[in-house]
């Protein structure tokens, strides 16, 4: 009788890391890696070396000297005798406020002027198709130029509003006046303030943080309360009534917050020559913020339309044979489709708007760019140690927004069986 047994396993041999094709590309691979990284550290000891025997060592020291410098926008407490680390500071709360409020603009402007590409109405889709092909094929930086120049020449100054019969008119009701210095607008006043917190080198305004958890809040319970009214629909077939709970979840809150800290509008009036009350807005900040969120909007707004081109034209006929309007199948069932095709593109878009807001330097917004990769750098001679810096926060900034959209995309993507 014959017994068949199995040929028995070769063992690992060094050898098989060159020979073995099952190991050979890990093995190049890892060579490769140490190689660049032998490079890349011999490069950086030799630029160190260098640098110690010019004289100039590799020190961050500067960051704590005096700034000396005054800066006219400030979200924190700044003054010309705070550090260059504060200045830095200061440059980067101004990056994130426009990088924010233009990516919010510019995505509602991209996605309306991307829809109504769509239109079937002739005249509202060439309008659209002239705004795009305008704004994305001239350069950013002349457009905002060109947008700061209006404020500052075609705007009245701020003692046009004096007298009886002014030659300028406050806007919205009286409330907002257009100079061509500022942009003053109303303000929120807190009777019963908080104050605020220092955080090692940071200070947080405990009213702002208090109005925006009483905000997320209220929007995290409202989508708590939506869950649990579509888990009864889908067990019982009966939908509750919701709208109710609803209104309490989103505005209760606020509303508390409101009474709470005695919270009121103060708005700007003309005091001499001068604005005073509400908040005063650089005419650069408006007009940075104005340039990327029409320019990037360009962008979006063809993604937006490409997404939706990507959607079966049966989807739309199926909505309409159902009896949805046109708005309803468009928000409802198109667009939520379309997401996973939108997401992607729209990451770039807003890396590229948060990186751009660097040529706030050219309207005299300080923006981290012109405070830390500006002044700063050339009031300590710190070229090196300042470019580190300025490239190591716009490489967090930008990983952080790429991170958070991608877990977005992720949570929209068709999931499979």
């Amino acid at each position: 009788m014959a017994v068949v047994t199995e040929d028995p396993k070769a063992g690992f041999r060094l050898g098989m890391l060159i020979y073995d094709t099952r190991y050979r590309s890990i093995t190049i691979q890892i060579v490769v890696l140490f190689l660049f990284m032998a490079g890349a550290a011999w490069l950086i000891d030799n630029l160190i070396r260098n640098l110690e025997a010019l004289g100039r060592g590799i020190d961050f020291g500067f960051l704590w000297n005096r700034a000396g410098y005054d800066i006219n926008q400030t979200l924190v407490e700044y003054t010309n005798d705070s550090t260059h680390a504060r200045a830095m500071l200061v440059g980067l709360l101004n990056t994130l406020l426009i990088a924010f409020l233009g990516c919010i603009a510019a995505t509602v402007l991209g996605v309306i002027a991307g829809v109504l590409r769509l239109s079937k109405n002739w005249v509202v889709g060439r309008l659209m198709t002239v705004y795009v092909e305008i704004f994305r094929n001239i350069p950013l930086l002349l457009w905002i130029l060109m947008i700061y120049t209006i404020f500052t020449e075609a705007l009245p100054a701020p003692n046009a509003f004096r007298g009886e019969n002014p030659a300028a008119s406050m806007a919205l009701f009286d409330t907002v006046a257009f100079t061509n210095r500022y942009t003053a607008i109303p303000w929120l006043v807190f009777d019963n303030s908080l104050g605020w917190l220092q955080l090692g080198p940071i200070w947080l305004n405990l009213d702002l943080t208090v109005i925006i958890v009483a905000l997320v809040g209220g929007f995290l319970i409202n989508r708590a309360i939506l869950k649990r009214a579509t888990r009864i629909q889908e067990a019982t077939g009966i939908r509750p009534t919701t709208w109710w709970q609803s209104l309490i979840a989103l505005f209760g809150p606020i509303i508390l917050v409101k009474f709470v800290l005695g919270t009121h509008f103060d708005y700007p009036s003309l005091q001499g020559f001068n604005f005073t009350g509400g908040l005063q807005v650089s005419n650069s900040l408006v007009a940075l913020w104005l340039a990327l969120t029409l320019y990037t909007a360009a962008f979006i707004a063809e993604i937006v339309r490409g997404g939706i081109n990507a959607i079966s034209r049966g989807q739309t006929e199926a909505a309409f044979a159902l009896g949805l309007r046109p708005g309803r199948t468009m928000s409802l069932i198109i667009l939520p489709q379309a997401m996973r095709v939108i997401i992607p593109p729209l990451i770039s878009q807003y890396l590229n708007l948060t990186k751009n807001s660097s040529l706030a330097i050219a309207v005299g917004y300080m923006d981290l760019r012109g405070t830390l990769g500006g002044i700063t750098l050339n009031q300590t001679g710190r070229g090196l140690e300042a470019m580190l810096l300025l490239m190591l926060i716009y490489l967090l900034i930008s990983l952080t927004i790429s991170g958070a959209m991608n877990v977005y995309n992720q949570s929209v993507k068709l999931k499979e069986r």
